[in-house]
């Protein structure tokens, strides 16, 4: 049995076989038994990618970002600018998880592409990256709704200027840690109950989205003509930069930053069913229809700002919270009470909550099938399966998301460098396997159901130096002048992590860890 299944994984890491089996089938060709239920269709894939990628989280949280770095213009063309170039992101990885649907996802495609010599050290790296990185999203995330949720209840209770209450650091990381206590809670319920909030959560973006687009602009009082939305160019003095070119540049973090976590599809894939085309279908489907919706949904938001000085200052009813400010004086302006833009604010937070929990789903398969591998330190602990579902992985993400967040209680610095892992550290591990199909892979790999043809090259290496240079984008300093409190600490959280990656490699796991040795092989082993 060994032997046959040696064989056969061998045969699909020099690309000489192109699986078209069943479901199970194509996964036992990959080394897997089929451990988790598979019971989602496209919809729910698609669903699980979309919440996730999260219009009202990204845009709301970051749109004070991008007011300070350029205004409406830096978002309103950065946002098709991004969603152009993570197309082409999303095409490459679309057309690799066709052929290797399975919960390992990027790291299993690492390992395949780079081949047996390279394959274990490809998929270590590209793992941990992966891991991490969605550890950070769900940081991120929950930690954003705490602070949404401070905001509500500061604007509930009179506002910042009449005497509201405005929750500490303390208070917010307690809302933080119920969040992720909530979120694991839902997540240990069958994939079934799962899906069906998945679907839901994506109805709720899509509703919200739509209903804040134009809800938003019709209520306003005042609005910015369509001239000022799409050529008005905004520089802050407070950030000390005076090259137009480089603040544009540093506006596009709101769009990258909300176009992050579309690889949920391919960690659902093992519970996707037809997963060798729905998986990837449910990367470009997420990915494609949020450019669009999410670009009406900043143009939209874009006509009801008329002051970002105010909206962006610390002293305001939302405390500087732009778009919450936003809500707030659009309501009050027309009715003379701000309640109706506090309920905004909350569908929102629903979003929010809803792509939170979605983050525990795909957190929770990435770290059962790094475990499943033998990667993550305790892995017989973690890789067990309950119900179907990977309860020990779910609270495991849960409880590194809460102990991430308890370090904006010693220094907010230190916090929001340990997140900006989220964007460079998921994107690297989005490139990774790419750039292994384009060198050492590229005249074994056989595609799936999706084959970008004579495009594939193009798109890949497309791709490929788009991640490159958000690596470099998002490691510049944002604020000058240079001091410790306002130095760009992404590079050094992400060499802090390469470093740990790399260390722990060549001091142990270069020994052990032979790359994603498959549950069937692992049966025979211990047999």
């Amino acid at each position: 049995m060994n032997s046959e299944l040696d064989s056969e994984k061998e045969l699909l890491i020099m690309g000489l076989e192109k699986i078209t089996h069943t479901d199970q089938s194509r996964l036992e060709a990959l080394g897997y038994k089929q451990e988790l239920k598979r019971d989602l269709s496209l919809v729910a894939n698609f669903a699980f990618s979309f919440s996730i990628i999260s219009i009202l989280t990204g845009v709301t949280t970051l749109y004070g970002t991008g007011l300070t770095y350029g205004g409406t213009i830096s978002m309103v063309y950065g946002w098709i600018i991004a969603g152009c170039l993570n197309m082409f992101v999303a095409l490459s990885m679309a057309e690799i998880c066709s052929a290797y649907p399975t919960s390992a996802g990027l790291y299993y495609w690492s390992y395949t592409l780079a081949g047996p010599s390279w394959g274990p050290f490809a998929a270590w790296i590209t793992g941990w990256f992966n891991v991490i990185g969605q550890w950070a999203m769900t940081t991120s995330v929950d930690y954003s709704l705490a602070t949404l949720m401070r905001v509500i209840i500061l604007l509930s209770t009179g506002g910042g200027n009449g005497g509201g209450y405005y929750a500490n650091k303390y208070v917010v990381v307690l809302f933080h840690g119920g969040l992720l206590f909530v979120h694991a809670l839902i997540n240990s319920l069958s994939i079934a109950w799962v899906s069906y909030l998945g679907t839901f959560a994506a109805v709720w973006n899509v509703f919200g989205v739509f209903t804040l687009m134009f809800l938003i602009p019709l209520v306003a009082t005042h609005k910015q003509t369509a001239e000022s939305v799409f050529t008005s160019f905004r520089r802050d003095p407070s950030t000390g930069i005076h090259s137009e070119p480089y603040i544009f540049l540093l506006g596009l973090l709101m769009s990258q930053y909300t176009m992050t976590g579309y690889d949920a599809s391919a960690h659902m894939s093992e519970e996707t069913k037809s997963s060798d085309k729905n998986g990837g279908y449910g990367i470009l489907s997420a990915l494609g229809i949020s450019i669009v919706v999410g670009w009406g949904y900043v143009v939209g938001l874009s006509f009801a700002v008329v002051n970002p000085d105010r909206l962006l200052d610390p002293n305001n009813d939302a405390k500087g919270y732009a778009i919450a400010q936003v809500f707030y004086d659009v309501f009050n302006d027309r009715f003379g009470s701000g309640t109706g833009g506090i309920l905004c604010l909350g569908v929102v937070a629903g979003a929010v909550f809803f792509c939170g929990m979605s983050c525990i789903t795909s957190n929770s398969r990435m770290a059962f099938a790094f475990s499943r591998d033998g990667a993550l330190p305790l892995s017989k602990v973690w890789r067990v399966v309950r119900n179907d579902v990977p309860v020990r992985t779910v609270w495991l993400s849960a409880a590194v998301a809460f102990a991430m967040a308890l370090t904006s209680l010693g220094s907010l610095v230190a916090f929001q460098a340990m997140v900006s892992i989220t964007t460079i550290g998921l994107y690297i591990a989005y490139a990774l396997p790419i750039f292994f199909k384009l060198t050492l892979g590229r005249k074994t790999f056989a595609p799936g159901h999706i084959n970008l043809g004579p495009f594939s090259t193009f798109i890949n290496w497309v791709a490929v130096l788009w991640v490159l240079t958000l690596v470099v984008l998002f490691s510049l300093p944002t604020i000058y002048p240079i001091e410790a409190n306002t130095l760009n600490y992404t590079p050094i959280a992400v060499g802090i992590l390469l470093l740990y990656a790399l260390g722990y490699w060549f001091l142990s796991a270069r020994h052990w860890f032979k790359g994603p040795v498959g549950s069937l092989e692992s049966k025979e082993a211990e047999a």
